[in-house]
């Protein structure tokens, strides 16, 4: 998410013409990375990482960026 409001289950993400590709499934605020975060399932064509997305939140249309997970790389290692 590129603002501070975070989007929660059941948002509706568009594509950049608004058009609908797919929904929220949860969303919060990262105290780690300091800002919101969400995951969600969008249509394949658009599944790549750095793609330009928007989220409607309180009925506002904020851009968001798809992202590979986890948000925080973690800091163990495999042995």
């Amino acid at each position: 998410m590129q603002d501070r409001v975070p989007a929660r289950a059941h948002a509706v993400i568009t594509d950049s013409t608004g058009r609908p590709i797919g929904t929220v499934t949860s969303g919060g605020f990262s105290p780690t990375l300091d800002r919101p975060i969400a995951m969600g399932y969008v249509t394949a064509s658009h599944a790549r990482p750095g793609a330009p997305v928007g989220v409607i939140v309180r009925m506002v249309q904020r851009e968001a960026e798809v992202v590979t997970i986890p948000f925080v790389p973690h800091r163990y290692h495999k042995g």
